[in-house]
């Protein structure tokens, strides 16, 4: 049997090792910055006191260690910020083991749609949500990535490749400690729009003679002044009519220099910061066909992303370097900006049109990243067994909802929806009992591993079994006075997208929680009646739950399609206790009375 991974002990081995880490580097910075203050005091008391004493020369030497410690000092800087980052990582996934991570990490807010089909329901985005306790993607484009996929089922066979994608990043946690910290400066410095945006604005147009014609030109120039001062033979006009040459061919190209020129900074700037993540991620060695798919993202056309990405810095630095008063003065001479230009331009239309698949792959990778922190952190939970069948099921062994700390969570067997080897298993549960007894959080717990489950993640149970589903849900509806729309609108219009969103495949597994309360008894049983059927004829499966026991004479209806269970509780000492144990039947008691009566109401 695999012995399971032990990531508290690992984490905390980990945090003290960066904390003492980063105290060496803090007192070498230290060190480091009194030997620079030290040297500079006795430069400048050399040039104020001393320069009879010692020979002028003589000052090059703390000159050069000088700009050695300065050097290194950057050097010790960035490895204390990386070091501050790995004991926030480390922090963060203790806090996660402790359940303890609601408010400590990005909770997606930005991606919060009230008019998803599930989103708000199940508590995917927000303080406490279920993206909140996944995501340690530190780029803009990896949560994306991890977002859209909790908000949308992937395929099947995707499903698999994640899967096993997860399953080979879950152990290496030096490459998610490694993703995590370059990705934090990828997100503060890079702008994937504007940097798409240039790889993919028009061409800049140059003749196609223009950069041998360039070249030509400046061999030529150079060629001129050489012999001038060599030769004696060749008149000045040799030089001036070859500048004038120069000069022509610059004016005629002036405006898409300065439009190449002027455009690349940032996007050169950002594609630097994007290359030491890209970087790492090339030098890992994988066997899933997803991550290495991912990863021949970056070896387009041949050549390798962080190559390419480090000729455009070279390019870019020599960009930098022009502004130079000698470069200024070879410019013209040298053609240097045109040349520049040519090969800038050049890369953008050879390189550019691969940076939206570099980023893409990025933010997969951060993604996968995620799911497979998940998986180390949960490592009772389990990958789903998947089925590629006509018939839609979901069925659970000790299903536990996923945000709810282990300790306390109950665990209860699920089963919905006919597979070919059991056509018996009920396609719709209704699930009745008592206030508080746990039904919305047993809708709530089947949801959400279902979208786990469908994302690639490993899920909150013991075993699992799921086949292509599309979840929609009606859980916290709520009325909306700017809207001027009831509980009651809202919750049919919902449930009208549930069952638009029905005649599409894969087929739909509905959570409908207290369906149609905000009507009357007769309305709700024969509207809830309709709803159920149209659902199930549509292909559907899933669980409804209500306090009107009228409504689980619908099992009645439906003959084998449906089951009833409930949750049930216990009077003790004047206090209502739960077990959250779900049971078969109809629940049999309501507690209302006795709750009123708990908070001193006298009914």
């Amino acid at each position: 049997m695999e012995s399971l991974p032990d990531p508290r002990a690992a984490y905390r081995d980990r945090h003290a090792s960066r904390r003492l880490e980063l105290e060496s580097l803090d007192r070498r910075s230290s060190l480091i910055g009194y030997l620079r203050l030290s040297i500079f005091i006795l430069c400048i008391a050399w040039l104020a006191f001393g320069r009879s004493l010692l020979s002028g020369w003589l000052l090059l030497l703390p000159a050069l260690l000088f700009v050695v410690l300065v050097v290194w000092h950057a050097r010790t800087a960035r490895r204390q910020t990386l070091a501050r980052r790995a004991l926030r990582f480390y922090e963060r996934g203790l806090l996660r083991l402790d359940d303890a991570w609601a408010g400590a990490g990005y909770d997606g807010a930005a991606f919060q749609n009230p008019g998803h089909i599930y989103a708000a329901d199940l508590d995917l985005f927000g303080k406490g949500s279920l993206f909140e306790l996944l995501s340690i993607a530190r780029t803009a484009t990896g949560e994306q990535t991890l977002a859209a996929w909790l908000l949308s089922p992937a395929p099947h066979d995707e499903v698999l490749h994640r899967q096993s994608a997860v399953r080979e990043l879950k152990i290496r946690l030096d490459l998610r400690e490694d993703v995590a910290l370059l990705g934090d400066d990828v997100r503060a410095e890079v702008h994937p729009e504007s940097l798409i945006a240039w790889s993919t604005a028009p061409a800049v147009s140059f003749p196609a003679s223009a950069p041998p014609l360039g070249l030509v030109l400046a061999i030529l120039t150079v060629a001129a002044v050489a012999a001038f001062f060599t030769v004696k033979a060749v008149p000045i006009s040799a030089i001036l009519i070859a500048l004038s040459l120069n000069a022509i061919f610059i004016a005629s190209l002036r405006h898409g220099v300065t439009e190449v020129l002027g455009s690349v900074e940032t996007p050169a700037r950002d594609l630097r910061i994007l290359h030491t993540l890209i970087a790492r991620l090339e030098q890992e060695r994988f066997e899933a066909p997803k991550l290495a798919a991912l990863q021949s993202l970056f070896n387009l056309s041949g050549a390798r992303a962080s190559q390419r990405i480090a000729r455009l810095e070279r390019l870019t630095e020599w960009l930098d370097s022009s502004d130079h008063v000698l470069m200024r003065i070879a410019s013209p001479i040298l053609l240097i900006r045109q040349q520049l230009a040519f090969a800038l331009e050049a890369w953008r239309r050879h390189s550019g049109t691969h940076i939206a698949a570099w980023l893409s792959a990025a933010g997969e990778f951060e993604a996968l990243s995620s799911l497979a922190c998940l998986a180390y952190e949960r490592p009772l939970w389990t990958f789903p067994a998947l089925f590629n069948h006509s018939h839609p099921h979901i069925s659970a062994e000790g299903l536990t909802h996923p945000l709810i700390p282990a300790a306390h969570a109950v665990p209860n067997d699920v089963a919905i929806g006919q597979t070919p080897a059991c056509l018996t298993t009920p396609r719709l549960w209704i699930v009745s009992g008592s206030n508080m007894s746990g039904k919305s959080t047993l809708l709530r717990a089947i949801g959400l591993n279902t979208i786990l489950g469908s994302a690639g993640a490993p899920v909150a149970a013991r075993a699992f079994r799921l086949s292509p589903l599309q979840t929609g849900a009606s859980i916290r509806t709520v009325d909306s006075l700017q809207e001027g729309r009831s509980r009651f609108y809202a919750e049919i219009t919902r449930i009208r997208q549930i069952m638009d969103r029905s005649e599409s495949l894969p087929p739909v597994l509905f959570l409908l929680d207290e369906l149609l309360s905000g009507t009357n008894s007769h309305d709700r049983r024969i509207g809830a009646a309709a709803i159920v059927k149209g659902l199930l004829e549509r292909g559907a499966i899933g669980c409804i739950t209500t306090h009107d026991l009228a409504l689980a004479g619908l099992a009645d209806d439906l003959s084998t399609a449906a089951a009833n269970v409930h949750f049930d509780d216990k009077i003790i000492d004047g206090r209502v206790e739960f077990d959250y144990r779900l049971q078969p039947g109809v629940v049999t008691r309501s507690n209302a009375l006795a709750l009123m009566r708990a908070v001193g109401l006298d009914v």
